[in-house]
């Protein structure tokens, strides 16, 4: 009998667009460019590129580790962990920003982002989205981890365009995956009409919310940021 061909999931979709969408920004990088600011405290482009690439190694890793059941986290229940740590921010920044300077020409650095990403989503695509996988001590199914690596790939797509305004957003397909992922934290559809962009951002913390949007929101402002 022929094999059944390998359809990639929507998840698997979405992430292929974010991460290609990225590739597309920092591909042509030079080091001068590499020094530009972003929406990360602290951070240089070279320094998200680092975290960028730590995503998708660990991406990697989960997508070939399966785990027992049953999971623990799912697509939004994933992102209860991430809130608000001064502390662990501060470590995270000096990490990334000691690591990033060791690549003295910023060609290798995105050099091993384009070829880790592009195995990324290699992996993604034939993964089974209800297969268990282990990633950072918890259990998701392997469609709920390619959202969220998704989730972060847009977000941080919209760091990087803070230093380089030339360049566009993340594609529709992952900020539609990073507002199911917000309105599924608050509970509810967000009862404010922001695009997916300023969404993303405000629901990050990357945005301050204004005294309006307190008011549409009520009692769930004071939930803001959803995640960090």
């Amino acid at each position: 009998m022929p094999e059944t061909p390998n359809v990639p999931s929507d998840q698997a979709q979405a992430l292929r667009a974010a991460y290609e969408a990225l590739a597309e920004i920092v591909d042509p990088l030079g080091d001068e460019e590499s020094w530009q600011p972003t929406g990360c405290t602290g951070w240089a482009v070279r320094d998200l590129v680092f975290h960028l690439v730590a995503d998708a190694q660990r991406a990697l890793v989960a997508l070939h580790t399966p785990a027992a059941g049953p999971p623990d986290r799912d697509a939004v229940s994933y992102w209860q962990d991430w809130r608000p740590d001064p502390v662990g921010a501060a470590n995270g920044r000096r990490y990334n920003r000691v690591a990033a300077s060791m690549f003295l020409d910023f060609g290798q650095l995105s050099g091993l982002y384009l070829e880790t990403a592009a195995a990324t989503v290699h992996a993604a695509a034939g993964a089974r989205p209800d297969a268990l996988v282990a990633t950072q001590g918890h259990v998701l199914t392997a469609g709920d981890l390619i959202s969220t690596l998704t989730v972060e790939a847009a977000v941080h797509h919209l760091d990087l365009v803070i230093g380089l305004p030339t360049v566009s957003g993340p594609p529709p397909a992952a900020l539609a995956v990073v507002r199911a992922t917000l309105d599924g934290l608050l509970g509810r559809p967000v009862p404010v009409n922001w695009s997916d962009e300023h969404y993303a951002r405000a629901g990050t913390g990357r945005l301050p919310l204004t005294d309006r949007e307190r008011g549409s929101l009520g009692a769930d402002a004071d939930r803001f940021p959803l995640f960090c």
